[in-house]
This record gives C-alpha cells, structure tokens and sequence, in this order.
C-alpha cells in the first residue's frame, strides 16, 4: 500500500494540486508527482504515513483531522507489480512547502488540475483524473511494454461507480469509444439533452480540462444534414458556429468544438441592446445565405401546403374560431405564389439556438443545425418572428444588420410558412402532450390574424 497527498489550493484559474518532481537514484527519476510514499510498518495506518511523508518531503504540518480521503487507485506497474493507493485531499495545513529531501525530489510546483503537465508518472495522473472526475475507486492496471510516464494514447484508467452514485447519464459504450477515440479520454459527462427533441446530447469534459459536445441525432436524415452543414457553411462564419470534430454514420453521433455564449431565449437585455443584438442577428442570417452561390428553385420547394390539412385536423380542438379558414386562404394563394431562390439555410433559426457572450457587443454563434438545407432565405426568419411580435424596431435592426429588406413575394412565403408551422407546432404539441408548444402556436396564428386580417390579401389590405 501506498499513500499520496492532493495539497490542493484555489486560485483565479481554477483549483491547484502540489507536484513534486523525482530526482536522483529513485523510480521514474524526471517524471513529476503527487508527495507520496509507503507505510513503515503495519503499526502505521495510512493517514499517519501521510502526515509524515508530507512533513518529511515538504516540511508542511498536517493535522490529521483535516485529511480527507479521496480516492483509492487499484494499480499494477507495466512490470507487472501491483500495489493500493490512498489518495486524499488537504486543503488546511502549516507552513509552506518546500523541497525538503533534495537527494530525492529537485522541484515542487503548484499546477491547475484541470491542466496538468507533461512528464507525470501515469500512476500518479490516473489518481488525479479519478479524483477530478469525483470518483472513489478506480483501476489502473498497465500493460507491459506500457510507459511509466503518462501517455494518452495508453490511458489504462477505469472509474469504478460507487454504490451510491446517480445514474451517470452516458451514452452507450460505443458513443463513449468513440468520443474517446476522437478527443481523448472523457471524465465528466452531463446529459443537456431538450426534452422537446429525439436527439440526445452530451456537455463533456476531456481528461485535459477541454469541453466538447457530443450528440446523437434521431433520424438519419438530420445526421446527414448536420454534418453537411458542418463541413460545408459553418466553415465560413469564422467561430460563428462549433467546428465538427469527428462523426460517425452508423452510430448517427458527432463530436462538436465548444463556443462561448449563453441561448438568447430567455436573456433580459434592455431595449437598446435588444436592437444591437438583432441587427447582429441579421448579419449572421446574411453571412449564412450568403455562404456560397444561391441556386435556382427547384420543382417542389413552394410552401408545405401538403400536410396542412391533416395538422389542421390533428390541431381542430386547441385552435380559436377563425384559425381554420385563414390558414385554408393562405394555402389558396400560396399556389400562386412564385418560387424562391435557394441559399443555404439554418433551418431552426430561432433564439435558442443563438449564443451570445455575457458582453453582448461580441459576435454570435448559432448551434443545432440538424434542420439545415437549402431554402428560401426566409425559411429562417419563420420561427425567429416571433421573437419581434409588436416590436417593429427589433425588425428593422434584424432588416438593417441583414443588409436589404424582404421582397412582396419574401413578406408573403413568410407569413404563408409561419402559419402552416404553427399549425403543425400544435398538432405536434397536442398528440405530446406539449402545452407551451400549442400555447406558442396558437399565439403566432392569432398575430398573423390581426397583422393580416383577410386571408384573400398577404397584406392585410382589402382584396
């Protein structure tokens, strides 16, 4: 058995862990480490060998009423040794540390946990990331032939759960491999999935102190979408957007970079930084159509009037005397409509799915781009209208940051689209069991009503 103190600090960056660095005729002599060390004899329980180790290799005093246990790491040596580590953490203590046996260690330095050297003894970084990761018990058994120093690409440590411990929240083993085999050994693994949606995803934390999102899409086709979007118009918002680390077909999963920024939705802003945020907003719907060349509209991308009927039935009992005839004259008319010129389009452009830093004069990012394909442009301002509802100025800064105004036929596919969406919105809502999505449905239809009182003109004007 062994014992080894996590002296642990705070500081500006983040909690701090003492390392000492090995010196001279001793076991992985250069590599860096937690004070450690054996006990004397079975007379000696493992915290009073700590104590001592500690006082002996730093002169610091402990009392060891304030050592708490931490971890405990089952390890077997790339010689084929095994032997228990205690590893437990001390956050009060005496003095400063020190090197205090030079013939065996020639350093001492304070590093951030979450972003440890290079040059450790992999036993040693195999407790600490068990320990980061909130573990109590793990193995680390090495294989021969392995380093004794840490090597990412031979990472041997298992976190064993504890018996108490809330389900983990993880994906399936071959998500978790990989994520592994795309970024490096995952410690943290926080399910943010929205309760609305079938794809699932994952907030994770690599071994190295990264964060990434990895995400599992519902269908095959939102898989394929997202990763087209990725490779293809996200590339040239210049961090507007997370970068694809890596995907995987059959698993229907992606591993995506992290970008700063909360979702706007919800965000309390004042009235003038409402008016900044949409003409940002507008830029960044531009920089998006504006990805690469618009293209001619192709046979059959008019408005979705096909599968209004049966949302209207499926919506009948949740929708407000009127809602039925005015949707059934904006499908009339939108056969008349002409078709639009496609550009590249977010799909599911909403607040939500905007991120904005806590400095709300920064750029934005848009995330979830599993609805992305090309479009009429205003195929991304149908559920983003909402969010200027009796606001005419965010409108205007969201038409002054987009660099043009919407043309007649824009102004009626946008209305004819924000209609049919939120029929189907309460359809969808009402077979789920969802009321803030029918309440959210029944909201838009009753704007476009007053905003555009008979059905026969897009414009609200008599026919």
């Amino acid at each position: 058995m062994d014992v080894h103190l996590i002296l642990r600090r705070d500081s500006r960056d983040g909690p701090e862990v003492l390392l000492s660095r090995r010196a001279g005729s001793v076991y992985a002599a250069g590599l860096w480490h937690l004070v450690s060390g054996h006990l004397d004899g079975p007379h000696e329980d493992v915290v009073a060998a700590l104590v001592r180790e500690a006082r002996e290799e730093t002169g610091i005093v402990i009392d060891p009423a304030d050592v708490r246990a931490a971890v405990i790491v089952h390890h077997r040596a790339p010689s084929g040794s095994a032997r228990t580590g205690f590893f437990f953490e001390v956050t009060r203590w005496q003095g400063q540390p020190r090197v205090a046996e030079p013939d065996v260690c020639d350093a001492m330095e304070w590093v951030r946990l979450h972003a440890l050297p290079d040059g450790m003894v992999a036993y040693c970084r195999a407790g600490l990331d068990a320990y980061a990761a909130g573990a109590r018990l793990a193995v680390h058994f090495q294989m021969p032939g392995d380093a004794i120093a840490y090597d990412a690409g031979a990472d041997r440590l298992r976190l064993v759960p504890d018996v108490d411990s809330p389900p983990a929240g993880r994906p399936d083993a071959p998500v978790v491999e990989f994520t592994r085999s795309a970024v490096g050994r995952i410690t943290e693994w926080e399910d943010i999935s929205w309760a609305r949606e079938g794809s699932r995803v994952w907030r994770v934390r690599g071994a190295g102190g990264g964060t990434w999102y990895v995400k599992i899409h519902q269908s095959e086709k939102f898989h394929a979408r997202e990763v087209r979007a990725y490779r293809t118009w996200a590339l040239s918002l210049d961090g507007g957007a997370p970068r694809l680390v890596a995907s995987d077909e059959k698993l229907r999963a992606v591993v995506l970079t992290s970008v700063p920024g909360r979702p706007l939705h919800g965000a309390v802003l004042s009235p003038g930084q409402e008016r900044a945020v949409f003409h940002r907003i507008g830029a960044l719907a531009r920089r998006i159509h504006q990805a690469s060349a618009p293209r001619p509209a192709s046979e059959g991308s008019g408005p979705a009037v096909g599968k209004a009927e049966r949302h209207l039935t499926a919506a009948r009992h949740h929708l407000t005397p009127g809602d039925e005839e005015f949707v059934r004259g904006l499908v009339r008319q939108a056969r008349t409509l002409p078709l639009l010129e496609q550009v590249e389009t977010h799909g599911d452009f909403q607040l939500r799915n905007i991120l904005c830093s806590d400095d709300v004069d920064d750029s934005l990012a848009v995330i979830d781009l599993e609805r992305s394909e090309p479009g009429p442009a205003v195929r991304d301002l149908v559920r983003l209208s909402d969010a200027w509802a009796h606001r005419p100025d965010l409108y205007e800064a969201f038409l002054s940051g987009y660099g043009r105004t919407l043309t007649d036929a824009e102004e009626s596919r946008l209305i004819i689209d924000s209609a049919l969406d939120a029929v189907s919105g309460v359809a969808f809502g009402a077979a789920h069991g969802d009321p803030e999505l029918v309440e959210r449905g029944r909201r838009t239809l009753a704007r476009l009503r007053t905003e555009h009182r008979s059905c026969n003109s897009l414009t609200g004007d008599s026919p």
